[in-house]
């Protein structure tokens, strides 16, 4: 579990250092021909782990019930993502795989309710959710990529 921490703190690292020179309104900026931007993406991804391993654990989200409703599946950008929330955002996209790492020393992840992806995966467990998320987390940061040479 270990290296699928390692994984994540690093997608999350890459996708900040390569938003660093864009500006606020580059990162809310919806290229034509797509339906969201890149900090929608950035959002997606802290929120999504937080539904997959904790929400669909019975455990109580670590984020904002207005971030869950801007940036889970199935959201699109709606509003302008100010300075201020992105830096929110870069935030928390650390400290809650902190909180994250910690919580799987103590435990608390016992129960599982499965989850079709997408993509038609089945995810019956913890453990797969968490590689799932690994994947869904590079998905999301190659997507980022793509759409920074558009803006």
């Amino acid at each position: 579990m270990q290296h699928q921490i390692e994984f994540i703190r690093k997608t999350r690292s890459s996708f900040i250092h390569a938003c660093k020179h864009l500006s606020i309104e580059q990162l809310n900026h919806i290229p034509a021909g797509f339906n969201n931007n890149i900090i929608w993406n950035f959002g997606h991804i802290i929120v999504t782990q937080q539904g997959l391993c904790y929400g669909l654990s019975g455990l109580p989200q670590k984020i904002d019930k207005d971030f869950i409703a801007r940036f889970r599946r199935g959201s699109k950008p709606e509003s302008f993502v100010s300075s201020e929330e992105y830096s929110y955002l870069q935030e928390l996209s650390t400290s809650l795989i902190d909180e994250f790492e910690t919580d799987l020393k103590t435990g608390i992840f016992t129960r599982y309710t499965p989850f079709t992806t997408s993509l038609q995966l089945e995810i019956d467990s913890f453990d797969k959710a968490v590689k799932f998320n690994t994947y869904h987390e590079g998905l999301h940061f190659g997507y980022a990529l793509a759409l920074r040479k558009l803006v």
